[in-house]
């Protein structure tokens, strides 16, 4: 964990052993899942927890606002994100019962109070959010048409989606005809894993310019 402490070292004591905890439970579960490659749980700190807490690099969750996690897995990026932002709702949501069951125990041990998780598909969801995040379930075409009506009226414009994707996304973000900003991970973490990694925004269509 000491990657996570070296690029977040305002972490609180609590905070700290919740991500130590959450490499515990997440090792755990991944026997029994594999939410990712057995072969990649070495580099469970930086390639999932890290790379999930890019987002907090390009945006600042405001306190009370809510968050959905879409095609959550095991619990990527929603359960890191939540650890960090203790007063931001968080919704984690996939369409694979065992792994949402996983999240749902691993929040519980964690005693993460700001975190629901549902099998369900975004399409499916009534709720509205503030934020979006996704690690790079789809291509961002398809991807947005399935959150596009999940926001919130809302006077920030930061709110939207922070969509996890990695390459060259230009041909990707011109097909989608969406008025993206992308963010290079490697601007704000120096290990090779992120050299082609980046954070997509693209705004809440609702949010009044200010």
């Amino acid at each position: 964990m000491d990657i996570l402490f070296h690029y977040f070292p305002d972490l609180t004591d609590q905070q700290r052993l919740q991500f130590q905890l959450l490499a515990q439970e997440f090792r755990g579960w991944n026997e029994r899942l594999n939410l990712i490659a057995r072969t990649d749980v070495d580099n469970l700190a930086e390639r999932h927890f890290l790379h999930s807490l890019g987002i907090a690099k390009v945006v600042q969750f405001a306190p009370g606002t809510s968050v959905l996690d879409v095609g959550t897995g095991g619990g990527l990026p929603g359960l890191p994100l939540a650890i960090l932002f203790p007063e931001v709702e968080f919704h984690l949501v996939d369409s694979i019962g065992k792994k949402i069951r996983a999240v749902q125990d691993m929040a519980h041990a964690l005693k993460l109070h700001n975190v629901t998780a549902e099998q369900t598909r975004a399409e499916q969801l009534r709720p509205k959010y503030d934020y979006v995040v996704s690690r790079a379930v789809a291509r961002l075409a398809t991807f947005y048409t399935w959150i596009e009506h999940r926001y919130k009226p809302s006077v920030d414009a930061a709110t939207g989606l922070y969509y996890l994707k990695g390459g060259d996304l230009a041909e990707e973000i011109d097909e989608s005809g969406l008025p993206a900003t992308v963010y290079n991970l490697s601007d704000y973490f120096t290990e090779e894993f992120f050299e082609t990694k980046k954070v997509v925004f693209v705004p809440n269509s609702l949010a009044k310019k200010r």
